[in-house]
């Protein structure tokens, strides 16, 4: 079995290495983002509009929510006000963050996706017109979800709470990736997020890619490891389990 190079941020990798290695992995972190957080001030604004009748907000990442809620009081959640997310980590954040199981709305256990597309029957058959929706988030991102509630007549707002940039490589992530160079066949890059890819650029030249290894959590990801120049992909849910199960199919990655 190959061993699994994680991209995540710093501050979610380990998490994340203890229980692919619960499962048999062998897992070393290679950050390919790095997140800091907004200014007080962007923070404070964001949650000042969660307080003011808002009927929805969208975490669009575990960041996300950590950002958001660092610094309030227990309890400090709006009474009645839901949250959405497309990904089990999100979820298990807010849950931890205090808020109750029906207050998290996510894609359906057996969705072929996590994602807006499978978030989104959660919600349409909702009246959203003239309803605020805040999304908490980084710079930017995709629009799909938001777009969709815009046309159901809903009032939309974005707050960044946190950034995201490329990382400053430590003297041992250097070192690791000089080793997973020197030998492709005994990794595969596990990346779950695209934006990953475009921070790869300055770190592995296209013309090595074609001999690494991808996991790619969804499709949209899978085709961004293609476009980079990884051969050899293969999709995977976002889950332990999935991954490891990934990693161990025949034939071998």
């Amino acid at each position: 079995m190959r061993r699994l190079l994680l991209t995540r941020p710093r501050a979610q990798a380990a998490d994340w290495a203890q229980r692919l290695a619960a499962l048999g992995a062998e897992v070393e972190s290679l950050p390919l983002i790095e997140i800091e957080a907004a200014t007080p001030a962007a923070r404070d604004a964001a949650w000042a509009r969660l307080q003011h009748g808002a009927a929805l907000a969208v975490f669009v990442s575990p960041n996300a929510v950590r950002h958001t809620f660092a610094g309030r009081e227990p309890g400090a959640w709006p009474a009645g006000l839901r949250a959405a997310c497309v990904g089990p980590g999100t979820a298990q954040a807010l849950l931890d963050a205090g808020l109750a199981p029906d207050q998290v709305l996510t894609p359906d256990a057996d969705a072929a996706h996590l994602d807006s597309e499978h978030l989104w029957p959660q919600l349409a058959s909702e009246a959203w017109a003239g309803r605020r929706v805040v999304f908490l988030r980084g710079d930017g991102g995709r629009e799909w979800l938001a777009d969709h509630l815009r046309a159901a007549g809903a009032q939309v707002e974005a707050h960044a709470v946190y950034h995201r940039r490329s990382p400053e490589l430590s003297a041992a992530e250097r070192e690791l990736l000089a080793r997973v160079r020197a030998a492709p066949a005994q990794w595969a890059w596990l990346f779950t997020s695209s934006e990953s890819l475009t921070h790869l650029q300055g770190l592995l030249p296209a013309a090595e890619r074609g001999t690494h290894a991808a996991l790619a959590t969804h499709p949209r990801i899978a085709d961004a490891c293609r476009t980079a120049g990884f051969s050899n992909v293969v999709l995977t849910r976002p889950s332990a389990e999935s991954i490891v199960q990934a990693l161990t199919q025949s034939p071998p990655l």
